[in-house]
């Protein structure tokens, strides 16, 4: 409804922001439910997926969607990450032991360089590579989604680094278990092995609990405390981006405790304080499993609102590199998480 002269009536410019918040919410439960009933492929696959094959219709609409869909995309996204850290304590890092985290670090450090190095070699936008790199070293698309927001990445970007990241999760949940077979890997080396080589954990559960139970609690455990690399990279990025901004020279010589606090985003410090929360105790046990649902459903509506927010025709463009970058990652976790595991004797 507009008025005599053409403007949207009061109602409908009051209704805009609702609108595409609401077809972003609908496509989230649709994916939560489509998830729950194939983890192997989980939420957000479905609703990037509905996302970008709805994103001709919502691009006919974008000036009635596009405040709704920021909202989903941005604050709510947020959110998301920050409720992640619900299911992560300190108390889960000293139980799966300081003997993995040499596994865990020496996997994440040669897939980041690689990402970089390879990534800018193949000319790959910093963006997407950066992207692919975190989300296949770290956690898939929580990873993606905490770094999205952080370096800005356009829709197209994320929406590249996810569909790469699901292509190789589902290889790894087929390949692994008949791997670790023919290598006679222990039930906890398994774990270890599917805790840091797979991306996302409902891939890590499928691959680990195919091999047994002993290896996927013992997956599940390495898979959370992985999950916290996310709090150095999303800081160290958030100054790299800063910096690339030029704001760190812009202040002058005073706040320099402010300007630290600047660089760091506010939905990463509430995730650490979540987690200082869950660690003494403060988040019921009862409530873990609400809060995860709460998190899975509201990175499922930002991915669809993304999704939604998606040019095609800028996907076609990018080509198949960022495909080609991601299996090389994928090689270079899997690989150096095997020699990793055999020289360390980790999960023996």
């Amino acid at each position: 409804m507009t008025t005599s002269s053409g403007e949207p009536s009061p109602v409908t410019a009051r209704l805009r922001p609702a609108l595409g918040l609401a077809l972003a919410v609908a496509l989230g439960v649709v994916a939560s439910v489509a998830g729950a009933a194939w983890p192997t492929l989980g939420a957000p696959v479905f609703a990037v997926t509905a996302g970008v094959l709805l994103s001709p219709l919502a691009n006919r609409w974008r000036g009635a969607l596009d405040r709704g869909i920021g909202l989903a995309k941005g604050p709510l996204l947020q959110v998301a990450v920050v409720l992640l850290g619900a299911q992560l304590s300190l108390q889960q890092v000293a139980d799966v032991g300081l003997s993995s985290l040499p596994v865990m670090l020496g996997t994440l450090t040669p897939c980041l360089l690689l990402a970089v190095l390879l990534g800018r070699a193949m000319h790959i936008g910093s963006d997407l590579r950066t992207l692919i790199g975190v989300g296949t070293a770290i956690c898939g698309a929580s990873a993606i989604a905490a770094v999205t927001p952080t370096i800005r990445a356009k829709d197209p970007d994320t929406t590249y680094a996810i569909s790469t990241i699901f292509l190789f999760n589902v290889l790894a949940v087929l390949a692994f278990p008949p791997l670790g077979h023919l290598l006679e890997l222990s039930q906890e080396q398994f774990g270890l092995f599917a805790g840091t080589a797979v991306n996302d954990t409902s891939s890590v559960v499928a691959a680990a609990a195919s091999y047994g139970s002993v290896a996927a609690d013992h997956a599940v455990v390495v898979k959370l405390v992985r999950s916290l690399m996310i709090i150095p990279i999303v800081v160290g990025l958030a100054v790299l981006v800063r910096c690339r901004e030029g704001v760190a020279e812009s202040a002058g010589r005073g706040g320099r405790v402010s300007r630290l606090v600047g660089l760091v985003p506010w939905f990463l410090i509430a995730f650490v304080m979540v987690v200082a929360m869950n660690s003494m105790g403060w988040v019921p046990d009862r409530s873990h499993e609400v809060i995860r649902l709460a998190a899975v459903f509201l990175i499922a509506t930002a991915l669809a609102a993304i999704g939604l927010s998606t040019d095609v025709r800028a996907l076609r463009r990018t080509g198949p590199k960022p495909m080609v970058l991601g299996l090389v990652l994928w090689g270079s976790v899997t690989s150096t998480s095997l020699l990793l595991i055999w020289l360390t004797g980790d999960g023996d």
